[in-house]
């Protein structure tokens, strides 16, 4: 009878830690009350800013927060603001060289085409990723565009910069990347480059460097770099600026 008793109280101090443990009862280091949207705005900011790195799933008591930013006007919103500056720099920043040098160079996923819908199904990154099912969702060529980055595109093709396409996608979904872009409006890219079995025991961020030293060395200037994710834009060589768009989805690295 003891010990069923005692059974039963460690049980209840459990249950009672665990609840206690609520993010909505939460304070900041400072002593401020934390709300869970200012919990996981925060977490979000944070991503963007690269303070959080390396997370495999996005927090549990954050997936509807997520999951309504990336459907929202401010999404939309701050992913318009990113090209915008691109615009800018373009019109203001680059001394552009008309000999055939001049290159810019996109990410796709989630930087030309969304894979929202996808990530919707998944708890919007609150689900650990399997990567063979988003291979197979790719694989249908029907990731929706984002219009903004078809403009800042449109724009480049008619200053004659070279742009390239440079994505973590492996080769084997070139026919159906290729379809997909068309498909939504993107044609006229000088290079569209995946990952070949040889590149896929580097992380992304290396393998996207070394693509763009093989370019530099080839004699390109690299003005800009837009993409969703650090590994797209960090690592040397770089491009003269680079831009992210907000993904609080998922991580690559």
């Amino acid at each position: 009878m003891a010990k069923f008793l005692l059974s039963i109280f460690i049980s209840l101090l459990i249950t009672a830690s665990a609840s206690d443990w609520n993010i909505l009862s939460q304070r900041s280091k400072s002593g401020v009350k934390i709300s869970l949207k200012n919990y996981c705005e925060s977490w979000r900011l944070n991503v963007e800013l690269h303070n959080i790195r390396f997370f495999r799933v996005v927090p549990e008591e954050c997936v509807s927060y997520i999951g309504k930013y990336v459907t929202s006007t401010q999404y939309k919103v701050d992913s318009e603001r990113t090209i915008e500056e691109c615009v800018v720099y373009l019109s203001k920043g680059c001394d552009l060289k008309g000999d055939g040098t001049d290159a810019w160079i996109f990410d796709i996923d989630d930087t030309l085409i969304s894979t929202v819908p996808y990530y919707k199904k998944n708890q919007y990154g609150g689900k650990k990723l399997n990567l063979t099912d988003l291979e197979a969702w790719m694989s249908k060529a029907s990731a929706p565009i984002l219009g903004h980055t078809l403009r800042l595109f449109n724009l480049l093709k008619a200053k004659g910069v070279d742009i390239i396409l440079i994505s973590a996608r492996r080769e084997g979904l070139r026919s159906a990347t290729i379809e997909n872009l068309v498909q939504v409006g993107y044609h006229g890219w000088t290079n569209l480059i995946l990952r070949s079995p040889e590149d896929e025991n580097k992380g992304v961020e290396q393998y996207k460097a070394d693509v763009r030293r093989r370019l530099v060395n080839g004699g390109y200037h690299i003005w800009g770099i837009v993409g969703d994710q650090y590994s797209s834009i960090q690592g040397s060589p770089s491009g003269r600026r680079t831009f992210k768009l907000p993904n609080p989805m998922y991580y690559v690295h």
